[in-house]
């Protein structure tokens, strides 16, 4: 076993918005069997997600694994509706770093 950040085994870690209220966080694989350890060690959870974003549970809509896709699926409520005043990153492009530096182990 090794750990290692999120970055360096995930082929894609993106951010996006999901409407003007969400954003949602997808990660993809190019290694099947990477993709298994990191959905098997049920590092992705609930707690994991508010951590990372101080956020409450229930400002997370779903945390969603594909296997056939090799990625998983991340929605939460945005702090700030996209396009209003404070607002700093209006399409939710940028959201995906605090997840991509999480350390999991593989």
């Amino acid at each position: 076993m090794a750990e290692c950040r999120l970055y360096d085994c995930a082929k894609v870690i993106r951010s996006k918005n999901s409407g003007p209220f969400e954003i949602t966080l997808d990660v993809l694989f190019d290694d099947p069997v990477i993709y298994q350890k990191i959905k098997d060690s049920n590092m992705i959870n609930k707690t994991t997600i508010c951590y990372l974003y101080r956020l409450t549970e229930d400002k997370i809509t779903q945390i969603v694994f594909y296997d056939k896709a090799l990625g998983f699926k991340i929605t939460f409520a945005r702090k700030i509706s996209s396009g209003t005043c404070y607002d700093t990153d209006v399409y939710g492009a940028q959201q995906h770093a605090p997840l991509s530096e999480l350390i999991v182990t593989i």
